[in-house]
């Protein structure tokens, strides 16, 4: 057998036996934040890499930071290729097991998000005004994705000087920006909190507040909310 064959098969005979990790312990994972409701990871996989094989033991979101293309190996199953806008928000149920190849010319880099209460959730009946559509803003867009685990995920749009108009927050929520951005949230009866984000950042925030958000950039902003029954 010629050496390349040699290598290709050890190769393979490595990537079937290699063991399965826990998401913590996946070194393309970056953990950021952690609180008891969430487990916020930020991920980044180089063009023709792959993550090691490794565990979901909760439901997650996964927020896509810019365009990519990756062959996603489900443990068990044939490998499947996926193709992601910016931005492009996903759920997944758990258990999973996978990896991820990145298949483009650029690193894949997303937000994955583990709801770390999904067994209660899952079961919950939040009661939200609309679980699905799309509003046009002064300036911008507001688009409610979906509604899983009783958690609302809404992606936002805002072209400079682009506002949401006032709007209460009952319980917390998760805000992740997809691209680079300069907003300014006022909240009612304390005033302007201007914020400054990079691709990927995430900030947990806490319920009962009113607000507005300004996008003060001279770039569009896009960000997207999980809102937490």
């Amino acid at each position: 057998m010629k050496l390349p064959a040699i290598i290709f098969l050890s190769t393979v005979l490595f990537a079937q036996s290699a063991p399965e990790v826990e998401i913590t312990a996946e070194p393309h994972h970056h953990l950021a934040f952690e609180n008891k409701s969430v487990r916020v990871f930020n991920v980044e996989v180089d063009p023709n890499t792959e993550t090691l094989t490794h565990w979901h033991h909760h439901d997650y979101f996964a927020i896509t930071l810019a365009p990519a293309e990756i062959a996603n190996h489900v443990k068990d199953k044939p490998s499947v290729t996926v193709k992601f806008t910016e931005g492009d928000t996903r759920f997944t149920p758990a258990p999973l097991i996978h990896s991820v190849r990145d298949l483009g010319a650029e690193p894949f880099r997303n937000v994955t998000i583990e709801i770390l209460e999904d067994d209660s959730l899952r079961n919950s009946t939040p009661h939200w005004d609309a679980d699905r559509g799309l509003e046009v803003l002064p300036n911008g867009t507001k688009q409610i994705l979906f509604v899983k685990d009783g958690i609302r995920v809404t992606e936002f749009e805002l072209q400079p000087g682009g506002i949401v108009p006032v709007h209460h927050h009952t319980g917390p929520h998760l805000l992740v920006a997809v691209n680079d951005q300069d907003v300014r949230s006022d909240v009612l009866g304390q005033g302007p909190v201007p914020g400054h984000f990079k691709s990927g950042d995430s900030k947990w925030l806490p319920g009962n507040y009113s607000h507005t958000i300004t996008n003060t950039g001279a770039k569009p902003a896009k960000f997207v909310t999980l809102e937490f029954p």
